[in-house]
């Protein structure tokens, strides 16, 4: 398969910023859920663990929808796959805001679960879309850079949560009303956009659709590739909504300056993948997801170690005010948000990993990699019950130190590829 656009005569500058706007939409509607957690938990008396259900939801669907957003884009391909998401996305944040006017738990959990769906289908499109749509040598590159638009998505949602809800006493549902409805227009807007734009379907679906013995499940480092998208997914999404919940009750910030020192961390993944980018040709996916693994563990273990009375002061977002103002926080707090920097490039680095060598079976893949995003939901759950059980939000965070550990072992040994026996053209 050649996938090299220039030499085929291509220009598919237009279809790569679709992608990076689509990867904006999924990291901004998924990251809504980090601010929503703590309006759930005091509007309806939940559980650290509890109130993570609602992103638990989003990224169950994942897990229904992989294998299904996979045959999804081998039938009708990835235009018509995203443009569907886009629907299905507009009902799910629907329903949210239907389940704020009638304040039900249930009907929330409901729309975050069907928001999951739409997050899911366009995280099936954009990834290999990037990967194939120019050199393959440039692959790495596109989704470093859409990953920067994630980032911007991950940085804007608790940021404008805490500018929406700071000044709240007691915030519900409906006082989240304005992000709801940008979220929606967000929806509506890429879609009028993206279904005026041509699409290309590239050869890589139509071999994907020939029948055989094997399958991405033939490879075995595809599979430990798998599992580590799961650790990583849960790492990234649980140190976010862990920290929130760390700053605002365990070290009484208010909502606001939580809001935008967590939004630092998605504003650090963006620094990052940004950085990525630009050295993704001069670096391999091997040796940035090495060395990023390490400074993360490190990072974590001193953290952990440090405890709560170094400060620094840092810019964050007073309520009061309403603007940013030098305020003291914890270094060990610092040195977890610093963690977006070294997370920022693993998924680019996991996925082209697993997939290196897959051939006609990567849409396949691509499907089952959107599975083992349903990581994000099982690992904040575990860490807000491990915070529940020992009263210590610190020592949590061994959790993500274990499943870094695991990436760090993938990158150096797990992620080679032993069965270079199966045909893939």
């Amino acid at each position: 398969m050649n996938t090299n656009a220039k030499a085929q005569g291509h220009n598919y500058t237009l279809p790569i910023i679709m992608m990076f706007l689509l990867f904006f939409i999924i990291s901004f509607v998924t990251g809504l859920q980090n601010p929503m957690a703590e309006i759930l938990k005091g509007q309806f008396s939940l559980t650290n663990a509890q109130a993570q259900l609602a992103n638990g939801a989003v990224f169950l669907a994942y897990l229904f929808m992989g294998v299904p957003a996979g045959r999804m884009l081998e039938r009708i391909g990835y235009k018509k796959t995203a443009l569907t998401a886009l629907v299905i996305g507009f009902v799910g944040v629907l329903i949210l805001y239907l389940a704020g006017r009638i304040e039900s738990f249930y009907l929330y959990l409901l729309g975050a679960f069907i928001s999951g769906f739409s997050m899911c289908l366009l995280n099936a499109v954009v990834n290999p879309m990037l990967s194939v749509l120019g050199s393959e040598e440039g692959a790495n590159q596109r989704l470093n850079f859409g990953g920067a638009l994630n980032s911007l998505g991950g940085t804007l949602a608790p940021v404008l949560g805490g500018l929406v809800l700071g000044n709240v006493a007691s915030p519900r549902i409906a006082d989240a009303n304005p992000l709801l409805y940008l979220s929606m227009g967000i929806f509506l807007l890429v879609f009028i956009v993206l279904n005026t734009v041509k699409i290309p379907e590239p050869h890589i679906i139509e071999a994907s659709t020939e029948k055989g013995k094997n399958s991405p499940l033939s490879f075995r480092h595809f599979i430990m590739g798998m599992v580590a998208i799961f650790l990583y997914v849960g790492v990234e999404v649980s140190i976010s909504n862990t920290t929130l919940n760390y700053l605002i009750n365990g070290l009484n910030f208010d909502q606001g300056a939580a809001g935008s020192i967590v939004g630092t961390y998605w504003l650090l993944m963006l620094v990052g993948r940004l950085l990525g980018g630009a050295l993704g040709k001069t670096f391999s996916s091997k040796q940035m997801l090495t060395t990023v693994s390490l400074g993360a563990i490190a990072f974590l273990i001193i953290s952990i170690s440090i405890g709560t009375e170094s400060m620094a002061q840092v810019p964050a977002f007073s309520s009061a005010t309403l603007s940013f103002v030098m305020t003291p926080v914890p270094v060990s707090i610092l040195l977890i948000i610093l963690c977006g920097l070294f997370l920022s490039v693993m998924w680019p680095a996991i996925f082209n990993l697993a997939t290196h060598g897959l051939g006609k079976y990567t849409a396949q893949g691509s499907g089952l990699f959107m599975m083992m995003v349903f990581g994000g939901g099982v690992l904040p759950y575990i860490q807000g019950y491990l915070v529940d059980r020992t009263q210590s939000y610190a020592s949590s965070y061994w959790l993500p130190v274990v499943a870094m550990g695991y990436i760090l072992f993938y990158a150096l040994a797990g992620s080679k590829n032993v069965n270079k026996d199966i045909k893939v053209d």
